[in-house]
Parts: C-alpha cells; sequence; structure tokens
C-alpha cells in the first residue's frame, strides 16, 4: 500500500489538500484511506460530512476516519491497571476509573503513530492519505519513534536481562531489586511497535507532500520543514503551492501579493516538483470545490517506483588519495551557523537548525576519529581519518 503523509505550516490548506487528494485517489478507481489527525473534524467540515474514530466510506471508494486520542488514552490506563492488578491489590490502592481522565501529555502523538501504524498494515486499501499536524508537530512526530526506542534500549538493555531463576541470587548480590520481567516485556512490546512505525516511514511506497502558501513566510516554513525532513532522511515527493493567485491580477492591490507570490514559487522550484493549487476566492467546502481545486494526483502505485528511497546517507572512499573517508548527510537548506555535530561513542548527534539526530556510525568510521566537516552545495561532507589503533594493518 502507498502512503502519503501530508503537511507544512499551520493554516496553509494542508486538510483541504490531503482530502482533496484522498477523493481524485478515490474516484479514479483506488481504495483510500484518509487519516485525521486534528483534535476537532477538520476533515468533515471541507469533505462536507462528518468524520469520526470509526471507519466510515463517506464517498464512494474513500473511507474516512479521525484519531481519537482520549479514547486511546483510557484503553491503555485500562489496560495498563489490568497487567498491573496483583501490585495494586497488594499496596490496597483503588482502581482509576478511566472515564475521569483526559489524555495526559504525549498521548495525542502515540495515538497517531498508533494509528498511522495500525492503517498501513492490513491489505485492505491501496493508499493511505495521512492529514498530519503542522510541519513543526509533524516533525517531532517522525523523531519519536527513533529516539523512543534508543532511549529504551540504553534505560532497558534486552541483553541484560537475566534469567528468571537467576534473579533472586543476583538481586542479593546487587542489594538493589532487579526490574521485573513484566517491564521487559512491556518494552519489548513498546519497542515492537515502534519498530513497526519507522518501517512505514521507511518504507519506498511512503512519501511527504508539503503543502504551503507561497510567500516570505511560506518560503522561511518550507526551508525549515525541508531541513527537518532531510535530517530524518525523509522523501519529499512534490510541493503544493496552495491558494496561488492568477497570473494576470486586474486589481491593483493584488498585483503586489501575485508578484511576491510568483518569486517564491521561482525559488521553490530550483529545490522541489512544484505543483501550484488556484485560489477558489472562497474556503473549499464539499466534493465541488476539491475536484476544482485539481490537486496532483497520488504517487506512482507500487511497483512503479517514481522516486528515490528514503534519501541515503552514502560513504565515499578517499582513503587512497586524501587518507580519509567522508559521509555525506544531504541538507538542503542549511545554513553553516545552524549546524553542530557531537560524536557519542559511535553515534553522532547532529543539529540543523531547530532539529537534532542522533545516528550510528557506519562500522568502519567506527574506527576513525571526526577531521573535520564542511557544508557544501547543499550536503554536509563529514571527513573521518582511520584511527591507527582501531583500522586494520595491512601487510
Amino acid at each position: 500500500m502507498r502512503t502519503l503523509l501530508i503537511t507544512g505550516p499551520g493554516g496553509n490548506g494542508r486538510t483541504t489538500v490531503a482530502a482533496a487528494t484522498a477523493l481524485a485517489a478515490a474516484r479514479a478507481g483506488a481504495r483510500v484511506l484518509l487519516l485525521g489527525t486534528d483534535r476537532t473534524d477538520t476533515l468533515g467540515t471541507v469533505l462536507g460530512t462528518p468524520v469520526t474514530a470509526a471507519p466510515a466510506e463517506v464517498l464512494p471508494g474513500l473511507t474516512a476516519r479521525r484519531v481519537d486520542a482520549g479514547e486511546d488514552f483510557r484503553a491503555d490506563l485500562a489496560a495498563l491497571q489490568d497487567r498491573a492488578a496483583p501490585a495494586l491489590d497488594l499496596l490496597g490502592a483503588s482502581r482509576l476509573d478511566p472515564e475521569e481522565f483526559g489524555p495526559l501529555p504525549g498521548a495525542e502523538e502515540l495515538a497517531v503513530l498508533r494509528a498511522l501504524r495500525d492503517a498501513a498494515l492490513p491489505d485492505v486499501y491501496d493508499l493511505l492519505v495521512v492529514d498530519l499536524p503542522p510541519a513543526e508537530r509533524a516533525l517531532a512526530l517522525f523523531a519519536l519513534p527513533e529516539d523512543l526506542r534508543r532511549g529504551m534500549r540504553r534505560l532497558l538493555p534486552p541483553e541484560r536481562q537475566a534469567a528468571r531463576a537467576l534473579r533472586p541470587v543476583l538481586g542479593r548480590l546487587a542489594g538493589v531489586p532487579m526490574p521485573a520481567d513484566w517491564l521487559y516485556a512491556t518494552a519489548a512490546r513498546w519497542d515492537t511497535g515502534l519498530a513497526a512505525v519507522e518501517a512505514v516511514l521507511a518504507d519506498r511506497d511512503t512519501a511527504v507532500r508539503l503543502v504551503a502558501e507561497p510567500g516570505p513566510a511560506g518560503a522561511d516554513a518550507v526551508r525549515t520543514a525541508g531541513l527537518g525532513l532531510a535530517l530524518r532522511g525523509l522523501r519529499t515527493d512534490v510541493l503544493v503551492a496552495g491558494r496561488v493567485l492568477p497570473e494576470s491580477v486586474d486589481d491593483s492591490w493584488l498585483a503586489g501579493p501575485a508578484a511576491q507570490q510568483r518569486k517564491t514559487l521561482d525559488e521553490w522550484r530550483q529545490t522541489y516538483d512544484v505543483r501550484p493549487v488556484a485560489h477558489l476566492g472562497r474556503d473549499p467546502r464539499g466534493p465541488d470545490d476539491l475536484t476544482a481545486l485539481a490537486v496532483p494526483g497520488a504517487p506512482a502505485a507500487p511497483g512503479v517506483k517514481a522516486g528515490p528511497a528514503t534519501a541515503g546517507w552514502p560513504v565515499t572512499d578517499r582513503l587512497a588519495d586524501e587518507g580519509v573517508l567522508v559521509w555525506h548527510i544531504p541538507l538542503p537548506g542549511a545554513r553553516r551557523e545552524e549546524l553542530d555535530l557531537i560524536r557519542h561513542g559511535d553515534a553522532l548527534a547532529v543539529t540543523a537548525g531547530p532539529f537534532r539526530r542522533t545516528v550510528p556510525l557506519p562500522s568502519a568510521l567506527r574506527r576513525c576519529t571526526v577531521d573535520g566537516a564542511a557544508l557544501r552545495e547543499g550536503e554536509l561532507r563529514i571527513r573521518f581519518r582511520p584511527d591507527p589503533r582501531l583500522w586494520p594493518r595491512t601487510p
């Protein structure tokens, strides 16, 4: 199944474009699931029919549903209390009523990740269109699975889980209680679920579609979003420029904004496949307005690869000429003063603007020391020199 993740600056029409894209694909004969992530029913407003947490066919071939973080949180709280029932009974603690609580901070993000994983697993639909939160929140969402998995592996390394028969002995020797089996089981279950989300994001049939209104604010937002996506290694298929004014504007008051839009579109075309969507003169509502937008089609069908998989970070061998290996990290739109690198053992923490990612070093680079870095043509090139103490000697 193809997965199309749609995001962009807040208030720039990403929900409208998501709905129009899903509708166009459904009318072309695809089985489409449209997943909304907003707290309010913005998808229902655009489609002209309510969208709830239960999947429902809102138009022929188009099924829509909305993530309900509150319901997911209540179900998780009830399940947690069931698993912890022996300990709660031992302490004499009373059960919490899940209906008394709303979702805690972070529950909404986890609910979106779970919905993305669950929607991408069954072979029921041809296309999954996800109306993600605004770009800043969406990029934080993309980082969450990798960061959580790394943190859990550091706190509860699976290889350190002692055999059940040895746990009492080790506990007496260490003088502290050993982590319970259920804690490792919970960590393993979370790791499996987060790995499934990472697999969806890294799949060749997954693409990110940016939506923005051309202009100074939109240009800044797209540059920042593109930088964050590049750091995550995610592929952008097209940039949808929404609410584009006509080329010839009779109203002198609109001539300035139209010229400003044309300038931004020319700049975007140097980096992205830009698809302008005309301004209808009103807020689109209902299937007819969505069709009139004439949004670009969905990515190519599975087996017809229109673009590369997630962006690679290749290592080039310059040992013979310069005595170094060079790691190439594509970061279009990056600025030298916004970059920072910190090595932590066999991992490298890369900061680009407001984003940060810690990635494991390729095996060859783990036996090297960092020899310098430079930003060239939208690419961060990090030089690694072999460490004589670790590099294998040649006869």
